[in-house]
């Protein structure tokens, strides 16, 4: 009997072979709850937008905010972002700033990657993955990043990725210094994580 003889076979008695389904693997362990955060560095959010340039290539941007000054605190733009890119783009962060408790992701290949935890757990840094499917644990990310499409990529037609940068770097600058928030008391986000705040002294590690 041979193969095709088989295979007529099934068909005719409606036979299938199941197929194994691969299943992705999913960080959905919280490592305790995170406190709500009281002041500036406590507890941020991040997440990937994607748009292109005007000869087609698609490009990525990674945004950081604080959750508690709701100040844009990363635009990085690039052709390509893996789980080492992010890490190096935290890091970057902490030269200027003292790094959060918890920082709320989504199950992305980038933030699940093994570099990206590694960096977290010699950090002291918690991921904080929301549940599969729930976006709207991430509300604030989410947002924000309606609001950069809205108001700088939907409305400009990038020529270069530099160009794409320079754009981000001056709308970032707009919105965290010169634009009041209503659920801010209609200060911007940089008066408003200043407004008590005592900043500690730059810390910049040599390596990651």
């Amino acid at each position: 009997m041979n193969h095709k003889r088989v295979h007529r076979l099934y068909q005719l008695e409606g036979l299938q072979v199941r197929m194994r389904v691969r299943r992705r693997k999913r960080i959905s362990l919280h490592r305790g709850p995170v406190p709500t955060p009281v002041a500036a560095n406590q507890h941020w959010s991040m997440d990937f937008v994607h748009d292109q340039l005007a000869n087609g290539r698609r490009f990525r941007i990674l945004t950081v905010i604080d959750q508690w000054s709701r100040e844009s605190l990363s635009l990085e733009s690039a052709f390509s972002l893996t789980g080492k890119e992010v890490a190096e783009a935290l890091q970057r962060l902490s030269c200027q700033r003292t790094l959060p408790r918890a920082i709320t992701v989504d199950h992305g290949s980038e933030f699940t990657s093994k570099l990206l935890d590694e960096w977290a757990w010699r950090n002291g840094v918690q991921l904080d993955f929301i549940r599969p499917g729930k976006p709207v644990e991430n509300g604030l990310i989410e947002s924000f990043n309606g609001r950069l499409r809205d108001e700088c990529l939907n409305v400009t037609e990038f020529a270069s990725l530099e160009h794409a940068r320079a754009t981000l770097a001056a709308w970032q600058d707009d919105y965290n210094h010169r634009r009041p928030h209503g659920s801010l008391g209609h200060l911007t986000p940089s008066e408003f994580a200043n407004r008590g705040q005592i900043k500690p002294p730059s810390q910049c590690p040599a390596r990651l």
